[in-house]
């Protein structure tokens, strides 16, 4: 009995969600096939001039956004930012500084801060011998 190997492949949406571009960006070819799991490998390897242009200068979609602006992507929505923004127009919010990213990059260190915190006393709840523990 011989075994076969099907190809991998995944809708453009996925693999643009993967590559972190925005997918109404990228060129007509790639939104219209879908692309294999060999494909989207080579892609991040050696992406292609489109693939590295959007990187650079958007439009990015909101996760990239929101991490570029550190903050969250509800943070994002709370600011009123819904569309995806290029890379000079997520400069331009970082230097106007509106009251609103202040507050949602607050918030932001303040997750960390509790996620840190959290992490911790795990550790040391798990370092504890099992019969000290009530």
């Amino acid at each position: 009995m011989t075994s076969h190997q099907t190809t991998q492949t995944m809708k453009p949406a996925t693999a643009a969600k993967k590559l972190g571009v925005y997918l109404e960006a990228t060129p007509a070819e790639f939104q219209e096939g879908v692309v294999s799991r060999a494909e989207l490998n080579a892609l991040q390897t050696d992406p292609p001039a489109w693939l590295q242009e959007l990187r650079r200068n958007g439009p990015h979609p909101r996760p990239v956004v929101a991490a570029r602006l550190g903050i969250s992507i509800a943070g994002l929505a709370r600011g009123g930012v819904t569309e995806p923004l290029t890379t000079e127009q997520i400069d331009a919010l970082k230097q106007d500084d509106p009251g609103w990213l202040r507050r949602e990059r607050a918030t932001q260190a303040e997750v960390r801060k509790e996620e840190e915190r959290i992490k911790e006393r795990n550790a040391q709840r798990a370092a504890q011998p099992r019969d000290s523990r009530s």
